[in-house]
């Protein structure tokens, strides 16, 4: 038995030397060293042997097996090492290469017309405010002069959650709110961005969802002239200083007088063409001066305090300004489309 043991290590380690990778060595070791191995045949056997010859073979085949798990590690070790040397051999990398370039992102044209607008507005002394999108029937409503059952309500097909609970449709709930928080006290003037919601159906020019940036002001003896002096600046910063501007009457419940503004096509000089419908002229806004209901039920005194308002959508001034001919691309995340954008 000895010298079968004496075989059967110099056949392990053999084996073991000419081992070429770690999927052959684990197999030697699950081999030789496993529970259906020879060695543990071996052990099994000694019940066989004599009092005197078991503690000489127990301690041989001991001897063996550490040699031949010895023997295994250090093969490991030195295949594991090679197989690192190879993968840093083919996987060089060459430090003195110039770097990948990775593509910047831009600013969506909404985002940039409507950081422009801000820019604007604040130059002219406006603060920015915000409020919820989740708004009360009171605040969206009522405190703008559309109380229950009003017919003007029908303008606006509204998403209700409760109630007393819808969708925001317009910015102007922050209007009311921010003249609440001055309780009765001028001047406010802000500007309010924002996303808005309407029972819309989508399609070129309308969408369900959408910006609407609505400006305040209020304050003594604010005047209709007041009005067109800051919405003309902001006409002819926008769309250029070339561009004429007109007041047309219109009707809006939360303003009186009230007025759409028009700026002269900036395709065709106003000559009249597809884009203006052959008019000369694009809308691009509404406004007028807040109702005196609208100031009282907000704690303003409309005897001493005057104000007006405007609201514009950023999608229709991004439409004008840069061609865009269907809403529905801001929403589609083509980058095709994005792309455009880079110098905006």
């Amino acid at each position: 038995m000895k010298d079968q043991l004496e075989a059967l290590k110099s056949e392990a380690l053999a084996s073991v030397q000419e081992a070429s990778d770690l999927k052959t060595l684990q197999d030697l070791r699950v081999k030789y060293l496993g529970k259906k191995g020879p060695i543990t045949e071996v052990l099994r056997g000694m019940g066989k042997l004599s009092p005197e010859e078991r503690p000489v073979i127990g301690q041989l085949a001991n001897d063996i097996r550490n040699a031949i798990q010895a023997a295994i590690e250090d093969k490991q070790r030195k295949l594991e090492e090679e197989a690192i040397q190879k993968r840093l051999a083919s996987e060089t990398i060459d430090v003195t290469l110039p770097g990948r370039v990775m593509p910047k992102a831009n600013i969506h044209p909404l985002t940039a017309i409507v950081e422009e607008i801000e820019d604007l507005f604040i130059g002219m002394g406006f603060s920015v405010e915000e409020g919820p999108e989740v708004e009360t029937d009171y605040y969206n409503f009522e405190a703008l002069n559309l109380p229950k059952d009003h017919p003007a309500r029908d303008m606006q097909d509204s998403f209700y959650i409760t109630e007393d609970l819808l969708l925001r449709t317009q910015t102007s709930p922050v209007q009311a709110r921010s003249m609440e928080k001055h309780r009765g006290q001028g001047p406010v003037k802000i500007i309010c961005p924002g996303k808005v919601y309407r029972r819309d159906n989508d399609d070129a020019t309308h969408s369900h969802q959408f910006m609407q940036i609505e400006g305040l002001y209020v304050d003594k003896n604010v005047r209709l002239s007041d009005l067109k002096g800051v919405l003309t600046v902001f006409a002819k910063k926008m769309f250029g200083e070339d561009r004429d501007i007109r007041f047309r009457p219109s009707f809006f419940p939360f303003t009186e007088p009230s007025v759409e503004m028009d700026i002269s096509c900036f395709r065709c000089k106003g000559d009249g063409c597809s884009l203006c419908k052959h008019t000369g002229w694009i809308e691009i806004l509404g406004s007028g001066m807040v109702h005196p209901n609208v100031l009282e039920m907000s704690g303003f005194d409309p005897k001493v305090y005057t104000g007006f308002a405007f609201g514009m959508g950023p999608e229709r001034i991004a439409m004008l300004k840069y061609g865009i001919d269907d809403i529905r691309h801001y929403y589609t995340n083509d980058r095709r489309f994005l792309s455009q954008f880079k110098q905006v």
